[in-house]
């Protein structure tokens, strides 16, 4: 069979082209540059633990500990009062005086914050490493031309050509000719937040620590609404400036005197000695009192290394397939108002759809694979579309006097929605669930049990234990094929040659082996809400597709089956009698124990190609290798759109 031909050389066509060497599917990028990204450093993305750990297992791993910063907290700030502090290093989070505590569970893992060309280059460093991709630079799509049997791409350029490929994913960002030779639709809003932004070496009064501080104290330059400051390695910060609606010129005095007020305050309310009282402290007046006009005129020294100015616009494409032709990242969805992240959902499209076409190239697709791309991508990103566009008309222009009609005393309530998008949680930011999956298993599988994780949802990244030995997090073995986890108190003191061959790790293993697509068996000591026994059936991209009780292989079998787009009348499983399962959750001690018996407002429908069931051939043998690249300019922000 032909390779997946990716359009496109930014992050997240980058990305998905490396995922599908993974899976042995071989690629060909058609990579219109010149396989060089500008280095920006006021240029930076935010990538979530999910898909920084997806990052890592694609060859990132490196560049993402030299040139990226994991931040050690969260401040929120209003005028000069603390409203939340959230610690990343497992700490509870903290409140400032007349500041609020964050309740609930513990704080989230910490972000990475890098240049995005930073990233950028380590994606096609990794990429040049792989046999089974082609990179084509200076191919610049003229058309597309499909039929039963795969796609064909037309590029121009020094290295015009005709390209043959089984699928072709458009990676080709928010101008994506893909898009428009698929002739689909990109509606949204336009501008909907503009930003000033510079990175400069200086020291501030939180070392690693990320800030949003709105209504800050004025120290002689004009009004500022909002103003965030990230830090990277080395000392360097990359600060963003809210600027009100309009199309005003950013001039560089105008920009300077940003920099040089936000310094100058921030120092001002320091607890640094001779610069006054620490800063959230909720001493003096809310408007620049004494102690802050007292050093007003102090800047600290700075290296301002880049400037820029970014608009922030949401659109979502009418529909992310077309055949045998699918749109991911900025091609598909443009957002980042409140925080949140337009490459996380890009690498997350990557993520989904690789795996999908993987088992479509090797094992033959069904129509309910490749619809469930956009079924569960889509739906997730037309309601983080949603919760920005409802969140921003109490948070922007006045926002403040209808927040207060329509919630009284929620002042708590605005810092959680203006931060949530930044910290990874609740509708603004936090990892999608795809709880009406097309993939999901069999309503009423016998033996199906209730754990922490909600089927659709991401797993928990617990400890576990692979055949060969390796201890690693959950996370680490994802991106393979099916994870098949045996939750198994007492394992971690065992020496793996006894629990391998005891209890219900044979029949176990012979289930999986028998599954009808590549699995793997792991073992954890304990999992969030799971008994011992449990066994956990997990896609390649981390969501859960079902909890059992015990060993059960008709039941797992169904749970691939779906997976794969099966159904449950096809398993002739769904709501019927089960063999007997192994394992009964029983007293602790699982592996070695004994045998037992037992979506969006934004939307579009999905547009299906012809096709069933197609068998997949691997290349012939010698035959050379046409392979994809994407090109998709992720991060939270886009220079320009197009109108439709």
């Amino acid at each position: 069979m032909e390779p997946v031909i990716v359009v496109g050389a930014g992050p997240v066509g980058l990305a998905a082209a490396l995922a599908l060497t993974r899976y042995a599917v071989p690629v060909v990028v058609l990579d219109e540059t010149g396989g060089q990204e500008e280095p920006r450093l006021a240029r930076t993305v935010v990538l979530r633990p999910d898909t920084a750990a997806f990052a890592a297992r694609l060859g990132c791993a490196e560049v993402l500990e030299s040139a990226g910063a994991r931040w050690s907290a969260w401040r929120t700030m209003r005028r000069r009062r603390l409203l939340e502090r959230v610690a990343f290093t497992g700490g509870e989070p903290e409140g400032g005086s007349g500041g609020a505590d964050r309740e609930g569970p513990a704080a989230p893992a910490p972000p990475a914050h890098l240049p995005q060309h930073a990233l950028t280059a380590a994606l096609r460093a990794a990429l040049a490493r792989e046999p089974l991709a082609q990179v084509a630079t200076g191919s610049r799509l003229a058309a597309i031309d499909q039929d039963a049997a795969g796609v064909t791409a037309q590029t121009r350029g020094p290295n015009g050509a005709r390209w043959r490929g089984s699928y072709l994913i458009g990676c080709d960002g928010p101008r994506s000719t893909v898009r428009k030779l698929l002739d689909i639709r990109f509606p949204g809003r336009t501008a909907v937040e503009r930003h000033a932004v510079a990175a400069l070496r200086t020291e501030l009064p939180w070392p690693g620590e990320a800030l949003l501080h709105r209504s800050p104290a004025r120290h002689g330059g004009g009004r500022v609404s909002e103003v965030s400051a990230r830090p990277l390695p080395g000392g360097v910060w990359r600060l963003d400036w809210l600027l009100p609606p309009g199309r005003d010129l950013v001039t560089p005095d105008a920009l300077v005197a940003r920099i040089r007020d936000s310094l100058a305050g921030w120092a001002a309310e320091a607890d640094v000695p001779g610069l006054g009282p620490g800063i959230g402290s909720g001493s003096g007046d809310d408007g620049g009192g004494a102690g802050g006009r007292a050093h007003a005129g102090l800047v600290p020294p700075y290296d301002l290394l880049d400037t820029g100015v970014h608009t922030v616009h949401h659109r979502l494409a009418r529909t992310w397939r077309r055949g045998r032709a699918f749109l991911a990242g900025d091609a598909a969805h443009l957002l980042g108002a409140l925080g949140t992240q337009g490459l996380d959902e890009g690498l997350r499209d990557a993520g989904n759809l690789a795996w999908k076409l993987a088992l479509a190239w090797h094992q033959g697709a069904t129509e309910t694979l490749l619809d469930s791309y956009q079924a569960e991508r889509r739906t997730a990103v037309a309601a983080r579309l949603r919760a920005a566009d409802s969140a921003l008309p109490l948070l922007r222009d006045g926002g403040a006097v209808r927040w207060r009609t329509v919630l009284p005393g929620a002042a708590r309530g605005r810092s959680t929605l203006l931060t949530d998008g930044h910290l990874g949680r609740g509708p603004l930011g936090a990892a999608p669930s795809y709880p009406r999956t097309p993939l999901a298993a069999p309503a009423g599988l016998p033996g199906e049990t209730a754990v922490g994780t909600a089927p659709g949802a991401p797993v928990a990244d617990v400890p576990v234990t692979a055949s060969d030995g390796a201890s690693v997090g959950l996370r680490d073995r994802l991106g393979r094929g099916l994870l098949v986890v045996l939750v198994a108190p007492g394992t971690g003191v065992w020496d793996r040659r006894h629990w391998q061959s005891a209890g219900l790790m044979p029949r176990l293993t012979e289930a999986v082996a028998a599954l009808p697509m590549p699995a793997e068996v792991l073992v954890t000591e304990a999992y969030p809400g799971a008994a011992a026994h449990t066994v956990l059936v997990v896609r390649p991209d981390g969501h859960l597709v079902a909890a059992l009780t015990g060993v059960r292989p008709d039941q797992l079998t169904a749970c691939a089956e779906a997976v794969r787009g099966g159904t449950a009348e096809a398993a002739g499983l769904a709501g019927g009698a089960s063999g007997p399962a192994d394992g009964v959750p029983g007293p602790a001690g699982a592996a070695a124990g004994a045998d037992g018996g037992a979506d969006g407002a934004h939307g579009g429908a999905a547009e299906a190609a012809a096709g069933g069931v197609r068998p997949a051939a691997g290349p012939a043998p010698g035959a050379p290798l046409a392979l994809p690249h994407p090109v998709d300019p992720p991060g939270s922000s886009v220079l320009h759109s197009e109108s439709d």
